[in-house]
C-alpha cells in the first residue's frame, strides 16, 4: 500500500487520477482540497499532520464525507520527499494486521498495537484493516 506524498499546491495538478491516499505535507485551503478531489475522482483518504488537521474548515470536512473521502491524521515517519515521492507501508505492517485479525484479536487492540510499532496512526491502521484484510 502506498500514500502519494504532495509537498506542495503546484504539486497537486499532476497527480495520478488513480491515486487513492495522498498525504498533504502542506496546510491545504478549502481551494487545495476542491482542487485534489477533481484531480484524483478515486481518492479515498486524506491525511494531513496533527497541526494542519486543527485548521481544516467544518464545510470542507462536510464535503469530503459527503464525497466519501476520509481525512485521516497522521505523518510519514522519515520519509525523504527528494528521494520518492511515494510512503510505502510495508508489507509486514499488513501481514501482522491480517495476523492479528485471524488470531481474533478486537480492531481497537489491532489498532493499538500496530500504531505502536510502526509509527502508523491507528485511523491508518483501522483504514487498512478495513480496506486490506478480507477474511
Amino acid at each position: 500500500m502506498r500514500i502519494r506524498v504532495v509537498s506542495s499546491r503546484e504539486e497537486i495538478f499532476t497527480l495520478n487520477p488513480n491515486e487513492r491516499i495522498v498525504h498533504l505535507a502542506f496546510r491545504p485551503s478549502n481551494k487545495d482540497i476542491f482542487a485534489l478531489v477533481e484531480t484524483c475522482p478515486k481518492i479515498e483518504v486524506i491525511q494531513l499532520p496533527k497541526s494542519y488537521m486543527r485548521t481544516v474548515s467544518k464545510s470542507i470536512e462536510m464535503f469530503l464525507q459527503m464525497q466519501r473521502v476520509q481525512l485521516l491524521e497522521g505523518d510519514v515517519w522519515g520519509h525523504r520527499k527528494d528521494i520518492n515521492e511515494y510512503y510505502t507501508i510495508p508489507s509486514s505492517v499488513i501481514e501482522k494486521i491480517k495476523e492479528m485479525k485471524t488470531e481474533g484479536k478486537s480492531t481497537e487492540e489491532i489498532e493499538k498495537k500496530v500504531a505502536r510499532e510502526s509509527k502508523l496512526n491507528p485511523e491508518m491502521v483501522a483504514y487498512i484493516l478495513n480496506k486490506e484484510v478480507s477474511v
